[in-house]
């Protein structure tokens, strides 16, 4: 077989000159063609074979309300302390946008087939961001001067029972007096550096300013007035986070002292995104085409009513009639303008598993109050002088007249100022008489709260796991300091809630938390009015920034690790996203 050989330059430059003008023209015409054609082949080829992906740099900020205070996860109780430290701090478990978890510094956890036992071994070479090794000492370190009670950490609840024991120096082991379903989620509690903390009372160390964690994120400057005060973090992502070192290369965080503040902040382009923002301000930055989001926090905002203080709640006639006759929707739309959820059931919204169908009523409210009307009618109520409902009894030979009255105690909030007045204005239209009485929040709590001195409460409830309603609902809570505001008592759903509190099983315990619900509504306790919405903004540059399942405010850094704002093209055989 004869050897091919390209043309050299001088037989193409034959060929070339010895076509006619004409034929030269079209000959570079159809090679440029060619050439262009090949190159757009080329470039739909490659681009079919890349993807794009999240790339390291850029920067964000964010505004706050409230100061830095106690930067660690054993004190953080504040909105600004518990957002630095999802950023700063790692446990041992860290949870997932969607709720789920995921082990963190912790490599792998063993549960015994009691669920009494829990063991976790680390991972290897996880360090702190001051390149110090984490160890278990560590994590014994934490958890037991979360359990001291001189400390007095809002954490201490979570650790009640649980003891804690160093197995070799990658190995931990935690024991539990009975199963406790929540006790991953504990396990998520940031893990300290035993040798910045151990030398001086927690309080009083310099670290809660300054905090060095093993989480995503850590401070590479502070910025602070002439007082001291903090006005600004600035920070950088951690290299060796176990999970990954974070893309965004800056996230600034600055400080203000109220919303009004924060909101400006926002407008003036100081920060690129603000949180926990009021309905009304929501609506003003629409207007302005910021990008408002919201979800879903697991609140319970409700009329309890007090039994012992007004027996006029022992009817179940008078409660359904409260609960039918109050405007649930009305209050979304008129007080959180929207940024709400109805509900009728003393579970969160947001807790979409143990959420059962309501039966669909196409009756009208005007036919709905007739009803209530007649039930109250039947039930002896007749319309007084004043235009209120009254019954007359006989009580020892002696006719007594009642009203229909009752008062409702709540905190001088405006949104639920505004909520007591329209049920005021609701019961008012079925002849109910209420007085509303607001108190500012701390008198609420001493002097309403704690001696039960109220008719009906209209409160809120933090729900972040299901095991917090047994102290809402169990009947040891009704007395100071327990939170059954209710004063509610029975038998059948105390059992239910202590049962739910040890079942491990998901379906199982969802099935009694279902259960429980539904005997709530039966003995209506308490009329449920709504969830609340957690409102923020959003950069429209801020990529993978997701709220699922939001426990609380701070839980909107829990993939922060995951956000860009900038990306580029790979080949997809190189795309590790």
């Amino acid at each position: 077989m004869r050897n091919f050989k390209l043309p050299s330059k001088a037989q193409i430059n034959s060929v070339f000159y010895s076509f006619s003008k004409k034929e030269q023209v079209v000959f570079v015409g159809l090679f440029v063609v060619l050439l262009l054609s090949t190159i757009a082949i080329l470039e739909s080829v490659n681009e079919s074979f890349m993807v794009q992906v999240p790339a390291r740099g850029g920067s964000i900020s964010e505004g706050i309300v409230g100061v830095p205070r106690f930067v660690n996860p054993i004190l953080a109780n504040s909105l600004t302390d518990q957002s630095l430290v999802s950023l700063i701090y790692s446990g041992l478990m860290r949870k997932n946008s969607d709720g789920t978890l995921i082990p963190d510094l912790a490599e792998k956890y063993e549960m015994s087939k009691d669920s009494l036992t829990y063991t976790f071994t680390l991972k290897d070479k996880t360090f702190f961001q001051d390149g110090k090794p984490v160890t278990v000492d560590d994590v014994v370190f934490t958890i037991n001067k979360t359990k001291d009670s001189i400390i007095k950490s809002p954490r201490k609840v979570d650790w009640d029972g649980v003891s804690v024991a160093k197995i070799n120096d990658t190995t931990i082991q935690f024991t539990l007096k009975q199963p406790y379903p929540s006790f991953l989620e504990n396990a998520t509690l940031g893990i300290m550096p035993a040798h910045l903390w151990d030398n001086s009372p927690i309080e009083l160390n310099e670290a809660n300013i300054n905090p060095i964690g093993s989480g995503p994120y850590m401070i590479k400057s502070v910025s602070k007035q002439s007082s001291g005060i903090i006005d600004s973090y600035e920070l950088t992502p951690f290299k060796k986070f176990t999970l990954g070192e974070p893309y965004i290369n800056n996230i600034n965080l600055y400080f203000y002292k109220n919303e009004d503040d924060l909101v400006k902040a926002l407008t003036d382009k100081k920060v690129d995104e603000i949180s926990s923002i009021s309905p009304i301000n929501a609506e003003s930055l629409k207007e302005k085409n910021y990008q408002v989001e919201s979800a879903v926090l697991p609140r319970v905002f409700g009329l309890f009513f007090n039994q012992n203080q007004n027996q006029l709640f022992i009817d179940k006639v008078i409660t359904n009639a409260i609960n039918q006759t109050i405007d649930k929707d009305k209050i979304v739309k008129e007080v959180l303008l929207g940024y709400g959820s109805v509900i009728d059931s003393p579970i969160p919204a947001n807790k979409l598993e143990y959420q059962t169908l309501s039966a669909e009523t196409n009756i009208s409210r005007q036919d709905l109050l007739k009803k209530v009307q007649d039930s109250l009618s039947k039930d002896g109520w007749k319309t007084g002088t004043d235009g209120f409902l009254e019954k007359t009894t006989t009580v020892k030979k002696k006719k007594v007249t009642t009203g229909l009255e009752f008062s409702i105690s709540t905190g001088n909030v405006p949104e639920l100022v505004k909520t007591a007045e329209l049920i005021k204005q609701d019961l008012a239209t079925i002849g109910m008489k209420v007085d509303v009485k607001t108190f500012e929040t701390g008198n609420l709590n001493q002097n309403v709260i704690r001696p039960r001195k109220y008719d009906a409460l209209l409160f809120g409830e933090i729900i972040n796991r299901e095991s917090d309603l047994f102290a809402f609902w169990h009947s040891s809570q009704r007395k100071d300091p327990g939170l059954n505001v209710a004063m509610y008592t029975n038998a059948k759903v105390d059992k239910i809630l202590e049962d739910a509190a040890t079942t491990i099983d998901e379906q199982a315990r969802v099935k009694k938390y279902i259960q429980f619900s539904e005997e709530i509504k039966k003995d209506m306790p308490a009329v449920f009015l709504y969830s609340p919405d957690f409102i923020y903004t959003a950069p429209k540059n801020l990529m993978d920034f997701e709220m699922k399942n939001i426990i609380s405010p701070s839980d909107r850094y829990l993939n922060a690790y995951l956000w860009y704002t900038q990306t580029e093209k790979v080949w997809k055989i190189f795309a590790t996203k």
